[in-house]
């Protein structure tokens, strides 16, 4: 059996939290994820590091210093000195003592929620990441739910390879060279998806994607004109810092 096909809707994009509802709560939380599926979500999209004790951790950057104040970095701090940030009181009291989520964890809080996980590179990629996010996967029986995505495209390989049937998506940005890196990457990985910036979802672009079977999930869209340019395209997703708003922007354009 091949991979899956990418998570869609019917009619209209799907609307995924960019780190959860990250414009109200603190990113890649507990209390931000939950606030997204709130908001009207159909899931959302996160990052995942593997920390110097194997836990796969959900976390953005490749140290805590933005976040919690700490020059800790992820990948070789252990899961006990990351669950002891509070990375939540930089967006208020209220949310002060959120902590470091495991991956397990937002699956087992978010059951029906499609989460697009992110395995993130850093300076020296780790082959172990996607060994472990694919075992997780099959582990918490949410392969069918979970798009799963990278910059790294030799990361993404490593994912692929450990289970070939989840659907994966390829994450590029507005590099000089990136249409040649789409290519290449397109014809060895066969992804599901691609999850272009914003700048680069013309309108040319987005069906060329859509004919060669693609799903279009476009980052970072805030703006409700920009989510119901991107609906009337037939974007298959949006990920968006203000869940809520986008998903408002959605049913204006679509009527669903």
């Amino acid at each position: 059996m091949g991979q899956r096909p990418a998570p869609r809707a019917t009619g209209r994009p799907l609307v995924l939290g960019h780190r959860g509802a990250s414009a109200e709560a603190p990113e890649n939380t507990l209390a931000a994820f939950r606030l997204a599926m709130e908001q009207g979500a159909d899931g959302v999209e996160l990052d995942v590091w593997r920390c110097r004790t194997g836990e796969v951790v959900v976390f953005h950057d490749e140290d805590a210093r933005r976040l919690a104040g700490s020059g800790l970095s992820v990948a070789r701090a252990t899961l006990g000195e990351l669950r002891a940030l509070d990375v939540g009181s930089h967006k208020g009291e209220r949310f002060r003592g959120e902590r470091v989520p495991l991956l397990s964890e937002v699956l087992e809080a978010l059951p029906r929620a499609i989460v697009d996980v992110e395995l993130k590179a850093g300076r020296a990629p780790d082959p172990r990441l996607g060994l472990a996010v694919a075992r997780l996967l099959r582990e918490q029986r949410a392969e069918d739910r979970v798009l799963v995505s990278s910059f790294d495209h030799w990361l993404l390989a490593t994912f692929r390879a450990a289970s070939p049937r989840v659907a994966t998506g390829l994450l590029f940005e507005e590099t000089p060279a990136w249409r040649a890196r789409l290519a290449v990457a397109s014809a060895l990985l066969r992804p599901r998806a691609v999850h272009p910036p914003r700048a680069l979802a013309t309108p040319e672009a987005v069906q060329r994607w859509r004919r060669a079977g693609l799903a279009v999930n476009v980052w970072t869209v805030d703006a409700p004109e920009e989510v119901e340019r991107l609906a009337r395209l037939g974007a298959a997703g949006v990920i968006s810092n203000v869940p809520g708003i986008a998903r408002e922007a959605v049913r204006r354009a679509t009527g669903k």
